[in-house]
């Protein structure tokens, strides 16, 4: 504890003095002056450094050995800790005691099927689930349906099972086409888990399903849309202890990973069961708190509905051009080639670029440029590093370059054209509606929501996005600010619901008076910085975020928010009643009541609370944002579908919609486009969308 005194210099003073007593006893036969002087001046210190390390040995503590003999666990108190603490992968060590009773049985007769089928038209709601052999429903083959409409009880129907297995009472078509009826009536109420899959998977088999009313994956979302594991095995243990059959117990992982279809029926039946039956339980559980928190209508008049939506978008596909993406990967490799040999010159040696140890030694150690940040095995190479030290030095800027064009080529320009389905010839996203806690849908395999608009390059990739042939077209509507929109519908702020109001250029409004200016005397530069108020206000923005948004000092960053709440007041009152609602409820909501929960906002870690505190202001608009643009989607989707229209929704992207359509029907969808696009929720003031048409996404966006 003493400064100025490191572990050499103490070892040897405890080496020849034996005790730190003995050192303080005899500080004057201490030979080296500076030594003997650091530990005359900090001889509280060193004492007190003493004691703290100091074992005490005679602290009366009431225990004996038989306390510490090992004993075996106890698995519901494991169970219910390791679930506390989101331990999944320690959850597989605990063995449960069962505590649900189960009744599953195999449905493999033509005389059973119907007996089952009649009990199902008689029950009038259900839930099922489907076993498939494949993930991606283009290609997914039915393995077996299970059924549950009692807790407890579920039925398994095989429709492939193993050569050597049982074999099944009919061939897979009679099985589903005996089904079909049961899934195409509308007044048959179905519940699944993630039933859009199921229901993708049914329909590329000829089904199309009618009558969903419930979807336990989504009410799970909805009840608590920040929770990361919403999956059927997951919400089974946490609300009813019980842990269901693992896929890998079943299936296996790796290389050893068999196919459902080769499953025995004795191990699949019971699986699949399960599935139906927990669905339905989970149903009978969740329904009511959707009903107690006020999140029926969301869920029965937006989520619902939209699994349809999505479901219609993922099996409609995009059109490419691959070949003008093979041109672009060339093009692009030729740049990279360029960047390389640039950054092996500054550098002033060859190394591998895409290896952490060793541009850090060519940037830290060789070059010696300052560390902005270490890491645990080293120093930081970050995208947040480089572009700090970009500012001063022209390598880190060139290896910003190259990775940018690096990743554009890897996860779009070259993987594009590989995710093109041999059956449709077109790219077939998944969106998903359980994912972003804000209630924003986002798309996988590929993500088509992630390709940057504001680069150059990001915007050609746009350009491979294509209508189906020379008769179609692509048509664009986005919403023009909308969530500055619903900000002023909240604030209630005359002056920015007046911007709006009047269509003007809310941004050069802004900055005409914040800065006391005619619009007409606003430059470029000061609409810019107003446009950066004007959003990052949103984001829970302060000034030290605008000062380094528009690299100005910290000082005039602070001048321009206030006068900004200076000319909108209505924006500082929201921000304010919003965070008091916030620590008063512990969540926040949309304009449909969509809530998120915000356990943060009342922490004590001031960074954990203020992350809760932009999250809490950000998401009614955020939110309202992303309900609106569901809400317009489903009225589309049935606009289209009444209107026996040949357009088709095809992508949605944050606040952008984009068609594929007939020529023919050009004029028509734009008016029936823009009409459900700005009525779709009401507000205090308008809401605008710009629609573009062109023969590939860039040229109509």
């Amino acid at each position: 504890g003493v400064p100025g005194i490191g572990p050499k210099t103490a070892l040897s003073l405890l080496q020849e003095w034996k005790s730190i007593d003995n050192i303080i006893n005899n500080l004057d036969s201490i030979p080296r002056a500076s030594t003997r002087n650091k530990l005359k001046d900090n001889l509280e210190i060193l004492e007190l450094s003493k004691k703290l390390v100091t074992i005490h040995c005679n602290v009366g503590i009431d225990f004996s050995l038989e306390d510490f003999k090992a004993v075996e666990p106890d698995d519901d108190i494991l169970m219910q800790l390791f679930q506390g603490l989101e331990f999944a992968s320690l959850l597989d060590f605990v063995k449960p005691q069962p505590k649900v009773e189960m009744d599953y049985r195999v449905v493999n007769s033509e005389d059973a099927l119907h007996t089952l089928i009649a009990d199902l038209w008689k029950a009038g709601t259900w839930a099922f689930d489907l076993e498939t052999t494949s993930l991606n429903p283009l290609h997914a083959e039915i393995v077996g349906f299970s059924f549950s409409f009692r807790q407890g009880e579920a039925f398994y129907v095989p429709v492939l099972l193993p050569p050597l297995d049982t074999e099944v009472w009919a061939d897979p078509k009679t099985i589903i086409s005996t089904l079909q009826p049961l899934f195409e009536d509308e007044s048959l109420k179905k519940c699944g888990h993630n039933i859009k899959f199921d229901t993708a998977v049914l329909k590329n088999n000829g089904v199309e399903v009618h009558g969903i009313d419930f979807d336990t994956m989504v009410a799970s979302y909805l009840l608590n849309p920040s929770g990361r594991q919403i999956n059927l095995d997951s919400l089974s243990l946490e609300h009813f202890g019980h842990k269901k059959i693992s896929i890998t117990e079943l299936i296996g992982s790796g290389k050893n990973q068999r196919s459902m279809a080769e499953v025995p029926l004795d191990q699949i039946a019971p699986y699949a069961s399960e599935d139906a039956d927990f669905t339905w339980r989970l149903r009978e559980k969740l329904e009511p708190q959707i009903e107690e928190l006020h999140l029926k209508a969301l869920n029965e008049e937006v989520e619902i509905p939209l699994i349809g939506v999505l479901l219609q978008m993922e099996c409609n596909g995009v059109s490419l051009d691959s070949g003008f993406l093979g041109q672009m990967s060339i093009d692009l490799q030729k740049q990279l080639n360029t960047l390389i040999l640039e950054i092996y010159k500054e550098a002033g040696e060859e190394f591998n670029i895409n290896s952490t140890k060793q541009l850090s030694h060519i940037l830290f150690e060789k070059l010696e440029m300052p560390v902005v940040r270490r890491t645990k095995t080293g120093y930081s190479t970050d995208v947040s590093v480089l572009e700090t030290l970009a500012k001063n030095y022209s390598l880190p800027k060139t290896l910003l370059e190259y990775r940018q064009l690096s990743k554009l080529k890897s996860t779009y320009v070259d993987a594009l054209p590989r995710l093109i389905d041999p059956k449709t010839k077109r790219v077939h996203t998944s969106f998903n509606q359980t994912i972003a806690a804000t209630g924003r849908l986002s798309s996988s395999n590929p993500n088509l929501q992630n390709i940057p608009i504001r680069t150059e390059i990001g915007r050609q990739i746009r350009k491979a996005f294509v209508p189906q042939n020379e008769n179609y077209v692509l048509l664009d509507a986005d919403y023009s600010q909308i969530e500055l929109r619903i900000m002023a519908h909240y604030s209630e702020d005359k002056n920015l619901r007046q911007a709006f109001i009047d269509e003007t250029d809310v941004h050069r409004r802004t900055a005409a008076l914040v800065f006391k200016l005619d619009e007409q005397d606003v430059s470029n530069d000061l609409r810019r910085r107003a446009k950066e108020v004007n959003f990052g206000i949103m984001y829970g923005m302060g000034a030290y975020g605008l000062s380094s948004r528009l690299d100005i000092p910290l000082e005039e960053a602070d001048e321009f928010i206030k006068a900004y709440f200076a000319t909108y007041p209505g924006v500082q009152k929201f921000m304010d009643s919003t965070l008091d609602s916030a620590r008063k409820n512990g969540y926040v909501t949309t304009l449909l009541n969509r809530r998120r929960y915000l356990p943060e906002i009342n922490s004590d870690n001031r960074q954990v609370r203020q992350f809760a505190e932009r999250t809490a202001i950000n998401m009614p608009i955020q939110g309202s944002a992303a309900d609106l643009i569901k809400v317009a989607m489903i009225r589309l989707h049935e606009t289209l579908k009444r209107g026996k229209f040949k357009t088709k929704m095809i992508l949605q992207v944050h606040d952008e919609l984009v068609f594929e359509v007939p020529k023919d029907e050009v004029e028509n969808m734009q008016k029936l486009v823009r009409q459900e696009m700005e009525n779709a929720i009401k507000i205090d003031v308008p809401i605008k969308v710009d629609i573009g048409i062109g023969d590939n996404w860039l040229e109509a966006h």
